[in-house]
């Protein structure tokens, strides 16, 4: 997986190391390196920003204290996206909020979030002075697809399509084999390409 923008250049296992020992700002280190792409995730999983402001503090919570039972087997970062993927379904199904929000305007970013998941089969071809009104409806429909998947195939989505992790780290997220990954990343474009046909050229 390529290293993400923004991210912080910083040895994982050193940090935690110095976070074992004691050392608080090593933590808040790993905090700083990756508050946003678990802001990000648990945002997307569950459409309010509020709850994932609680989510994603949750999250390093969590993994502070459990931090001794962390034996180094898989990467800190899966490690840490397995708990907040864990909080979020939780929080999803306890709260029977089931569907993904675009957390952004079109203004905002120069790719939405709708867009990079619907990369591969919408290409963006909306003519001037309405491609904003039908980007809108795009993005509308792309999550309305996305909210008749399950969650075992919308984080596979999430985390492939959005978060652009590798198979092996999301296996290693899931705690589920490559081969199931693929076959739920498959299934869930399937399922969404059926439902957007007609944005497919």
């Amino acid at each position: 997986m390529r290293q993400p923008q923004g991210t912080i250049a910083f040895d994982d296992a050193a940090l935690v190391a110095q976070t074992r020992s004691g050392d608080m700002r090593a933590y808040g280190t790993l905090v700083a390196k990756y508050q946003d792409r678990i802001y990000n995730l648990v945002c997307r999983m569950t459409g309010n920003t509020a709850d994932a402001e609680d989510l994603a503090q949750e999250t390093f919570m969590r993994a502070l204290e459990r931090l001794g039972q962390f034996r180094g087997r898989s990467k800190f970062y899966t490690w840490l996206f397995r708990i907040a993927v864990n909080l979020a379904i939780s929080d999803r199904r306890r709260a029977g909020r089931v569907r993904f929000h675009s957390l952004t305007g079109p203004d905002e970013f120069e790719q939405t979030q709708a867009e990079q998941l619907t990369a591969h089969i919408a290409k963006r071809r909306a003519p001037a002075p309405d491609a904003r009104s039908l980007a809108g409806e795009r993005q509308k429909r792309v999550f309305d697809a996305l909210d008749c998947l399950e969650d075992e195939f919308k984080i596979v989505v999430v985390l492939r399509d959005v978060e652009d992790m590798d198979y092996a780290g999301i296996a290693d997220v899931l705690g589920v084999p490559v081969g199931t990954i693929k076959s739920r990343l498959h299934r869930a474009r399937c399922i969404l390409k059926e439902k957007l046909a007609d944005l497919v050229e």
